[in-house]
């Protein structure tokens, strides 16, 4: 374990460096002037040129590269012309626009964004694996046929159709639920899972069609699989066949493909941040993506390729531990 874990760490570590240093590549090469934008449109050159020398865009990319990674290591000090900004490791830059730490402008955005992923991992999983055994085990019935029809459905409705569905469902025909606003876990909880069920219920719908599928025929090979008829053979009652041995075969799939969505939901959920008023990593990322403010989306893109890296390492250790034939190597 200790090995595997080690290993996972270095190349969590040189995934982070390659995303990083093409980043900053990509952004080097695109077209634009990041010193124009953050001063406007009205600036003169020289005042756009004393802008590009503070904020170091002077200096060659690799150059610019290396005092990141520095940053990252041991912090870094801005000069704010009157004083000077500290900015502790971690330290993921300075906004070109804003002048706010990078670290600061995650760190507000990403509890709104872990809040959304979480929540509807919890609901996807619960009705995507719960549907999905309720089909494999009903196969041939009514009961299966419906099921996989509401797969069908759920697997072709993009997510913000959902989401406007279920505004206009909830929201403004029933009114049992008022227009989302987000508020933070800390301020108010009942108002927090509230403000974010339907944000939840959008995204759970969508992926537990797909959750489901997976989860059926994970099952059903499973079930056709030797050591399950031998089980059955020695008079091993149904219940505990799926319970203790089927469903634990069955769920390895479900736990790579977990660790997948949960990964690249903290900035692939751009829509359904949008249409539920949450202001979290992907808003904040398209908008700097915009501006063409390389450290902020640099530091959010290195936040979502360690949430997909944490997020994988952990499904491999949940291998183990769903399926026994796992072994950690």
């Amino acid at each position: 374990m200790i090995r595997f874990l080690v290993r996972r760490l270095f190349q969590a570590l040189v995934v982070l460096l390659v995303l990083a240093a093409v980043l900053y590549a990509c952004f080097y090469l695109a077209p634009g002037d990041a010193a124009r934008l953050a001063c406007g449109p009205k600036c003169s050159t020289a005042q756009v040129a004393q802008i590009r020398g503070q904020m170091g865009l002077d200096d060659p990319v690799y150059a610019q590269f290396w005092h990141f990674l520095g940053g990252i290591v041991a912090g870094h000090d801005y000069s704010t012309g009157t004083d000077v900004l500290h900015c502790p490791a971690p330290c993921l830059g300075q906004s070109y626009r804003t002048g706010e730490l990078v670290t600061s402008m995650v760190g507000e955005k990403l509890p709104a964004t872990a809040s959304l992923a979480f929540g509807a991992m919890a609901l996807w999983l619960v009705i995507g694996v719960g549907t999905g055994l309720l089909s494999a085990l009903r196969r041939g019935t009514v009961t299966e046929r419906a099921l996989t029809g509401f797969t069908l459905v759920g697997t072709a409705t993009p997510v913000f159709i959902t989401g406007i569905l279920l505004l206009l469902l909830f929201c403004s025909w029933l009114q049992w639920l008022p227009y989302p606003s987000y508020v933070p876990l800390t301020e108010d909880p009942q108002q927090w899972a509230w403000n974010l069920l339907l944000a939840w219920l959008a995204l759970a719908l969508v992926e537990a069609a797909k959750y489901a599928r997976l989860t059926r025929s994970s099952m059903l090979e499973t079930l056709a699989e030797d050591h399950i008829r031998t089980f059955r053979a020695y008079g091993v009652s149904e219940r505990a066949i799926v319970v203790r041995h089927a469903l634990r075969g069955a769920l390895t799939p479900v736990i790579a493909l977990s660790a997948l969505d949960l990964g690249t939901m903290f900035g692939g959920a751009l829509l359904t941040e949008t249409l539920f008023n949450i202001p979290g990593l992907g808003q904040q990322l398209v908008q700097s993506v915009q501006i063409k403010d390389v450290p902020v989306v640099v530091g959010i893109v290195l936040v979502m390729g360690l949430a997909v890296v944490v997020a994988n390492a952990v499904a491999d250790v949940l291998y183990a531990v769903a399926d026994r034939r796992v072994v950690l190597a």
